[in-house]
C-alpha cells in the first residue's frame, strides 16, 4: 500500500478466551478509509442499490458498492458473530494512546464502525473527517457531542478565515446529523441481512441514538455543555 496511513488496532477478548483483531487505515492527507489488506469479495448487501439510502447521491454506474457498506464489509466476519451483550474486553491502539476497557460486545462494536463509517467514501459522512482522525474509542454522548460541536465551530473558523460563510448557530451541525440518521436506518437493514448476530446491528443503533440526540441539543443551544464555559461568560 502507497503513502503514509494513520492506524487503528482494534483488539477484542471474549470472555471463553477467543481474541481477534482488526486494523482501520486512514490515509494520512485526506484520512479517507483504506482498502482492506485482504479485501472481502462484493457481497449483495454491500450493492449500491441494497437498502440504497433515500438521500444517496451516488449512482450505480459510478458507484456500484455503497461506500459504507463496503468498509462495514471488511470488519464483519470480525464482528458479526458477536452477541450484543457478550461481555469483552477491548484495546484500542490509536497513534497517540493506548485504551482499554471491558465493555459490551455492542459498545465496542459501534465505536469501531463509528470510525469506519465516518472515514468511509460516503458523501455525507465526509464531514466527520476530522472526528476520525482524532477518533476516541467507546466515546460517551456527553463526550460525542462536545467533539461534534467544537469540530463544527472549528470549521466554521477556517470557513471565516478564507472569506466564506459562517454558521454560528451549528444549524449546518445539525443538518448533518439529520443525514447521518437517515444512513444509520438504511446501513441497519444491510446488516440485519449480513450479521449472524445482533452486535452489528445494535451498533449501528447506539450511534444512531447519538446522531438523534444532537439536533435536539443544537436546538436548545447545547445547554448541557455551557456549564463548563463559566469563565469564558463572565461566570465563577
Amino acid at each position: 500500500m502507497g503513502g503514509k496511513c494513520i492506524e487503528f488496532h482494534y483488539r477484542f477478548e471474549l470472555a471463553d478466551g477467543r481474541a481477534a483483531e482488526h486494523v482501520v487505515r486512514l490515509d494520512a492527507q485526506s484520512l479517507a478509509l483504506q482498502p482492506s489488506l485482504c479485501p472481502t469479495e462484493p457481497r449483495e448487501w454491500t450493492q449500491l442499490e441494497f437498502h440504497q439510502c433515500s438521500h444517496c447521491p451516488l449512482r450505480v454506474e459510478d458507484s456500484p458498492c455503497c461506500p459504507v457498506a463496503e468498509g462495514l464489509a471488511d470488519l464483519l466476519d470480525f464482528t458479526g458473530p458477536l452477541v450484543s451483550h457478550a461481555a469483552l474486553k477491548v484495546e484500542v491502539t490509536t497513534p497517540d494512546r493506548t485504551v482499554t476497557a471491558s465493555t459490551t460486545a455492542q459498545r465496542a462494536v459501534s465505536s469501531l464502525m463509528g470510525l469506519v463509517m465516518a472515514a468511509s467514501a460516503c458523501p455525507h459522512m465526509s464531514w466527520l473527517r476530522p472526528m476520525a482522525r482524532f477518533h476516541l474509542p467507546l466515546a460517551s454522548e456527553e463526550e460525542t457531542l462536545y467533539r461534534a460541536a467544537s469540530m463544527y465551530l472549528l470549521a466554521q473558523y477556517f470557513r471565516h478565515r478564507e472569506g466564506l460563510g459562517t454558521d454560528l448557530a451549528l444549524a449546518g451541525l445539525r443538518d448533518i446529523y439529520q443525514r447521518l440518521h437517515t444512513v444509520n436506518m438504511a446501513m441497519a437493514e444491510r446488516l440485519r441481512a449480513a450479521a449472524e448476530e445482533d452486535a452489528s446491528v445494535n451498533a449501528v443503533v447506539i450511534l444512531d441514538l447519538l446522531a438523534k440526540a444532537m439536533p435536539a441539543s443544537i436546538e436548545y443551544s447545547l445547554e448541557e455543555l455551557e456549564y463548563l464555559f463559566r469563565p469564558y461568560l463572565g461566570e465563577r
